[in-house]
């Protein structure tokens, strides 16, 4: 068990961008201002960004959401993982591509719990790579407005 605190937590402190950036670093920020910008481009006026407190074990968490869960952003100390929930299609078209992606994008794929909503990919977006595999995710989760 941890005894650090990784993730945002204090239900009346919601989370602003020099937070984040304090939290998770400079370099882990500018991905997390990559994904947002890209989601912005390419999902115009889709989705309205919106903080969820999951409490003192789970803490602030971004989440894209329209009719269905999109992706979440969490934040963590010195670090920022991206969460995409995958339903049945989803895995499907996933599968299908799986062996185009990152071999630790792979790795982290096959041994994601399947729950009763669905395949639950936690990322740790590290590096370019990374970026990449989350966009082609996130493009067979909903197909871009624009490209």
């Amino acid at each position: 068990m941890e005894s650090e605190i990784t993730r945002i937590t204090g239900s009346d402190n919601l989370p602003d961008d020099k937070k984040i950036k304090d939290w998770t670093g400079t370099e882990a920020f500018a991905y997390w201002r990559e994904l947002e910008d890209w989601i912005n481009q390419n999902y115009p006026g889709i989705f309205n960004p919106q903080w969820l407190y999951g409490g003192k074990k789970h803490g602030w968490v971004l989440r894209y959401k329209k009719n269905k869960s999109f992706c979440s952003f969490v934040p963590e100390k010195n670090r920022f993982k991206l969460l995409i929930v995958f339903g049945a299609e989803e895995r499907a078209k996933t599968d299908k591509i799986l062996n185009t992606l990152s071999a630790g994008t792979q790795k982290e794929y096959k041994k994601a719990e399947t729950y009763h909503d669905g395949k639950w990919l936690l990322l740790t977006v590290d590096c370019v790579k990374i970026i990449d595999d989350i966009k082609i995710l996130l493009a067979l989760k909903r197909k871009p407005k624009i490209l």
